[in-house]
């Protein structure tokens, strides 16, 4: 029956086991010494040998001929410990004997002298999912067990072990394994099993098993389903990191500001019945590469990616800014906690979509930072910079109507449309009414114009004959009204609420200064009334 690599190849001697010196240089000196600890307790994440140096200490603790602090794997109680015929070894699943009526067994036994070996030697793996009762009825053997009694806790959440229990062991940390060390295993077992595998293929598997070395192994198999000669390619292949153009497509949807081409991606995917929460996942992972190249110039060792992969990533990152980058991250990590929750995983990722898409529909600071960024960049190359007309320099009183501006200009009814009732024409001089149908007029902008509605909220509107003026101090709403057609939105959602034509105009909710400047809730308008008061008009894109 085959046998699996991880299995096949679990290290047999301490000098075997791959980048953890620090570990088998201690035990080996307290094998060769007589040094021995009652209690050992081996911590650190999975895969990196915890669970082997426990089996591999309780053959050496009992072997017959000690090679230099390493068990001779051929005397008749290394080859019954391997071979499960020696009792006196025991290994324990904390897991599913977390009881306490498992350590009351537990505690019986270890009275009885071992049969064969030396030493009676008991590993518990994964300790940390024993009960409170459990732990505090190993309390006492664990402290003081009898002479021919050895322990060894295995954990990964050491955090969630007792002081109690600590207190009482010889702890060892494992960390994980360097990619290079598992890349010197994997070409040592293809040499053994007889396979190739290119240099670059065992170092993508090593960066891509986060430091465990059976992870490392159980993908090797995986590949080897595929393939004896190993590439770059194949194990990118079988890893399922090849062939993911939805994660530039929607980079590029982010970068550019296209919420439509992010939401086509999404529907294209959803069809396809894609996890959104794997979805989420992935694009966590791509823009956590994309701040690593571009804020590390040598970031390459710390992404795991083939070396085509990697320069593509290069050039996608070029194209960022980083607080677009941490914008992006921010909110797919707030998105994910919501996956987990909502009701529908779609529109939660196409939410999310569309305020990366659309950064000036979220408040967050990241996403204001993102904006701010945008901004410094356009000032500093003058792009968006332009001369303030001296209309703009001068001062508004707050119930002036600015019929001249592009912002308070009407826009011509289509061609065969009624012209507005008579009582509309009344010009400046007709009284000012309150506008009660303004909330309509909001919600018809957010499902035509979401930028323009954006800006708009917290906004009030009044009637001056055939005006309609817009209280607000949103120095974004007189920018986007005026390009890309958001005033013909404006203007349509009008004429959908009232049946009517109204010209736009545009009057300050508070006097302009220092007192408004201070309670405006909007850090970028205030930054674009700062720049206009310097003799710059500022232009958001």
């Amino acid at each position: 029956m085959y046998q699996v690599l991880y299995r096949k190849w679990r290290p047999r001697t301490f000098s075997d086991v791959s980048g953890q010196p620090h570990v088998t240089t201690a035990l080996k000196n307290e094998l060769r010494t007589g040094r021995l600890a009652h209690a050992y307790l081996f911590t650190g994440s999975r895969g990196t040998g915890k669970t082997s140096c426990a089996k591999i200490l309780a053959k050496a603790v009992n072997c017959l001929s000690l090679h230099d602090g390493d068990p001779c794997n051929e005397c008749d109680v290394c080859r019954g410990i391997d071979s499960g015929a020696i009792l006196d070894v025991v290994e324990i699943d904390a897991a599913s004997n977390n009881g306490v009526d498992s350590i009351r067994e537990l505690r019986e036994e270890v009275s009885f002298t071992p049969a064969v070996a030396r030493y009676r030697v008991y590993i518990i793996d994964e300790v940390h999912m024993l009960s409170n009762g459990a732990f505090n009825a190993l309390l006492k053997t664990l402290e003081e067990p009898p002479a021919h009694v050895i322990f060894i806790l295995a954990t990964t959440e050491v955090h969630k072990l007792p002081a109690t229990i600590l207190s009482r062991c010889q702890r060892f940390d494992f960390s994980r394994i360097p990619p290079e060390d598992i890349a010197a295993r994997i070409q040592y077992i293809a040499g053994e099993e007889r396979f190739t595998i290119t240099d670059d293929a065992a170092l993508l598997l090593a960066r891509m098993s986060d430091g465990a070395l059976r992870d490392a192994l159980s993908l090797l198999d995986q590949c080897l389903s595929r393939s004896r000669e190993l590439t770059a390619d194949t194990v990118a292949e079988a890893a399922g990191i090849a062939g993911r153009e939805h994660l530039y497509e929607l980079s590029a949807a982010v970068r550019e500001q296209n919420p439509g081409a992010a939401l086509t991606v999404i529907d294209r995917l959803h069809a396809a019945s894609a996890d959104m929460e794997r979805l989420c996942v992935e694009l966590i992972d791509f823009y956590r590469h994309l701040m690593i190249l571009r804020s590390v110039p040598q970031g390459g060792d710390l992404v795991v990616a083939s070396s085509a992969e990697l320069e593509r990533l290069r050039q996608e990152a070029e194209q960022y800014e980083l607080a677009a980058i941490l914008h992006g991250l921010e909110s797919l990590q707030k998105t994910l906690e919501r996956l987990r929750g909502g009701a529908s995983r779609r529109v939660e990722m196409e939410t999310a979509l569309l305020r990366l898409c659309t950064p000036e529909l979220d408040v967050s600071p990241a996403a204001l930072l993102r904006r701010i960024t945008a901004l410094e960049r356009a000032v500093r190359g003058g792009a968006a910079a332009l001369p303030v007309s001296e209309t703009l320099k001068a001062p508004a009183a707050e119930s002036t109507v600015p019929p001249a501006e592009p912002a308070a200009e009407a826009e011509n009814p289509p061609p065969g449309e009624a012209p507005p009732p008579p009582e509309s024409s009344a010009g400046d001089g007709a009284a000012e009414q309150p506008f009660p149908q303004w909330g309509e007029v909001l919600e018809a902008l957010a499902q035509t114009c979401p930028p323009l509605h954006g800006v708009l909220l917290g906004s009030a509107a009044s009637l001056r004959g055939d005006f309609l003026l817009i209280r607000t101090n949103s120095d974004l709403f007189k920018a986007l009204v005026s390009r890309d057609g958001n005033k013909a939105h404006l203007t349509a959602a009008l004429r959908g609420v009232t049946g009517r034509s109204y010209r736009i105009g545009v009057k300050n909710a508070a006097p302009e200064g220092a007192t408004a400047r201070a309670a405006s809730p909007d850090p970028l308008a205030d930054f674009i009334r700062s720049s206009r008061e310097l003799g710059v008009e500022v232009e958001v894109k």
